[in-house]
């Protein structure tokens, strides 16, 4: 190995983001469904006065990564809360739509 390269230590990955995925996708709607094996969270943008939305990005858990995604969320909300304040939550918005059960919105 060149000397001048990097080693990567075993326990840790290199990440590459590339730049459109770092321009990133506005979303004001989650839905989210699950089955046994996987949670499926569909990331949506909903515009105003416009009956009609597209799933931007969909992104496949396993449950185990769901539930340690949910946790690194909660852990960063309870930071951000702390150095911002208490983040205020808009009245819930009830958006007709039929995605099969067990689903939950965010």
């Amino acid at each position: 190995m060149d000397p001048k390269e990097k080693q990567i230590p075993q326990n840790q990955i290199n990440i590459e983001l590339s730049e459109e995925t770092a321009d990133g996708i506005y979303s004001n709607l989650a839905i989210i469904q699950h089955s046994n094996q996987e949670f499926v969270v569909d990331f949506i943008k909903v515009m105003p006065g416009v009956p009609k939305a597209k799933v931007k990005a969909r992104i496949v858990l396993t449950p185990q990564h769901a539930k340690r995604f949910m946790r690194a969320m909660a852990d960063n909300l309870r930071k951000f809360e702390s150095m911002y304040g208490e983040i205020q939550e808009a009245e819930d918005i009830k958006i007709p739509m039929n995605f099969g059960p067990a689903t939950a919105q965010a």
